[in-house]
């Protein structure tokens, strides 16, 4: 084998990994939002689970993509352990896909299909008949690097070395270690049969010196899912090790099957003279078969991976992401569903902050303010966290509508930072109070009692608002008659204040305590209302009509 063959081998797996690539984000982009669905479909049916493990994988082309993004799931609390055990499962059936259609033999339209991909992708202006554009282009440059690993290859049929080398392969022990260490090199399983073809397109190999390999490369394609656990919860080291015991589970099994039975020669009776289907074939066999033993034993194999990892995860602490996880962006459309329900994280205890804050100022009750101090520093923390994954986000290929929504989302985080920031103001006015230093007169009070309920209506509604995204024509009226509402009162209120000052009602000291917390309160409904209609120009927005609104009242106001 010369020096130009090495290099055409190599340049045609490249080509390989890259059409794959290529193939596989173009159907996860073109699916968009169905992808999202499919999993936030995903119930305790573990059959179901294994259903939709089979189609993503199917989408994406790789069953160790697909469980890296379940250990994530399971990691930000998407998934439990029962319902990643069906998907994992369901996935190492759907990566079959690949080596199915190399079988088939249609790297004769490659060419015909690379020009095609590309000239829709150049041309064509809707980002859907692009993501079609590029899924034939993947397709076309997969078989393209096909083609060239088998040309590549040929010389090896007829040299006597290379051929007395695989013939050993028909050892099971040295079989399964070559399948497990090229596929964990290169990561990939449905990359790994593909050579394998390769290499049985060109003469150089037989299903008898293949059924191993094929074996040890479900155990290698593990590799990904175990590297990606690391540092995670122990749940979710347990799911990447629920995924080494399937493999390496169904390996034992069908290596003892191929021994004991001629599992070979049957499989070579259903496909004479195609060794290329036959290697896939046995492909599927693996997985479909480990799949309806192993399926309804889950509960069994989850115990297993619970005994391999013993313990509890630690509780869940407050300085953390509850909902995000790096591997969660390997899927755009999940990963703009997770950073809201951080989002949505946030606005609660920025809510509760705001509660606490009054709590304390009304009430004078100084342990509010510690409680103060800290849920801030969490609300912070997220602010810079959540906005920093929201870059990353962004940095990838989205639809249009997830866009709008991760613009949104910028906003909204700092919104509810400040409504945090003002909260803290309306604190540190608790505190004068607290220390004696001013005091409130019944009436002043009174009135800030009646703002508090006004702005805390406007905060709660404006949160089912965002977090809804259903268009709720009377909700939305309401926030904006709530923020003219409060506006208003703010201004009667501040003219009524200065009377009282005016008059010598009123001390200078308190007056300050009292204007200032008016104004905070005052910003915060304005931030409130921001949060409200953030989502407006999105797919969920709250759609505003010309009906006539009626002023505003908050209940029982003083």
């Amino acid at each position: 084998m010369t020096l130009e063959n090495v290099m055409t081998l190599l340049c045609g797996l490249g080509l390989f990994l890259y059409g794959m690539k290529l193939m596989g984000e173009g159907l996860e982009l073109a699916a968009g939002s169905k992808l999202k669905n499919l999993v936030e479909r995903l119930t305790t049916n573990k059959y179901m689970g294994a259903l939709i493990g089979l189609l993503v994988t199917a989408v994406i082309q790789s069953s160790s993509a697909t469980t890296v993004m379940v250990v994530g799931f399971v990691n930000a609390g998407i998934m439990q352990l029962g319902q990643a055990v069906g998907v994992i499962m369901g996935a190492n059936i759907g990566t079959t896909v690949t080596g199915f259609m190399i079988a088939i033999k249609l790297n004769q339209i490659a060419p015909l299909a690379i020009f095609t991909g590309v000239v829709i992708m150049m041309f064509c202006k809707k980002n859907f008949q692009k993501h079609i554009g590029q899924i034939i282009t993947g397709f076309g440059i997969l078989f393209f690097g096909m083609t060239l690993m088998s040309t590549a290859m040929e010389p090896l049929s007829e040299s006597e070395l290379f051929i007395n080398l695989v013939s050993q392969l028909q050892n099971p022990f040295l079989g399964l270690l070559v399948g497990m260490v090229f596929t964990a090199i290169i990561q990939s399983s449905s990359a790994s049969i593909g050579v394998l073809q390769a290499l049985a397109a060109s003469g150089v190999t037989t299903l008898n010196t293949s059924v191993f390999v094929i074996y040890g490369q479900n155990i290698g394609t593990c590799i990904t899912a175990l590297l990606s656990c690391i540092g995670t919860t122990k749940t979710a080291k347990r799911t990447a090790a629920v995924h080494l015991l399937f493999n390496v589970i169904g390996a034992a099994l069908f290596t003892v099957l191929t021994i004991c039975l001629p599992l070979v020669s049957w499989v070579q009776m259903l496909f004479p003279d195609n060794v290329m289907m036959q290697i896939s074939f046995i492909h599927i066999l693996f997985n479909v078969i480990t799949t309806a033993i192993l399926l309804p034993l889950s509960n069994y194999l989850v115990k297993l991976a619970c005994t391999i990892i013993p313990g509890e995860d630690k509780k869940v602490e407050a300085m953390s992401l509850h909902y995000l996880d790096p591997r969660i962006l390997q899927t755009p459309p999940i990963a703009v569903a997770q950073v809201l329900k951080e989002v949505e994280r946030m606005g609660t205890l920025a809510q509760g902050n705001f509660n606490r804050s009054m709590e304390a100022l009304l009430e004078k009750d100084p342990a509010k303010i510690q409680e103060i101090a800290e849920t801030e520093g969490i609300i912070n923390y997220l602010n810079q966290q959540v906005t920093e994954y929201l870059v990353k986000i962004n940095a990838l290929d989205l639809e249009d509508n997830d866009r709008d929504v991760v613009g949104a989302l910028f906003h909204v985080v700092n919104d509810y930072e400040r409504v945090g920031d003002h909260s803290e103001n309306i604190a540190e006015q608790a505190q004068i109070l607290i220390g004696g230093k001013a005091d409130l007169s019944p009436l002043a009070t009174q009135e800030l009692q009646a703002m508090r309920k006004a702005v805390t209506e406007i905060l709660n509604d404006a949160y089912k608002l965002f977090i809804t995204g259903s268009g709720d024509h009377e909700l939305a009226f309401k926030v904006n008659n709530e923020e003219e509402y409060i506006d208003t009162e703010t201004d009667r209120l501040k003219d009524e204040h200065i009377e009282r000052l005016n008059s010598g009602a009123c001390s200078a000291q308190s007056g300050a305590v009292y204007n200032d917390v008016l104004i905070n309160l005052e910003r915060i409904a304005d931030h409130a209302t921001n949060i409200a209609f953030s989502l407006q120009n999105t797919k969920h927005k709250p759609i505003r009509t010309g009906v006539k609104k009626e002023p505003y009242q908050p209940e029982a106001s003083v």
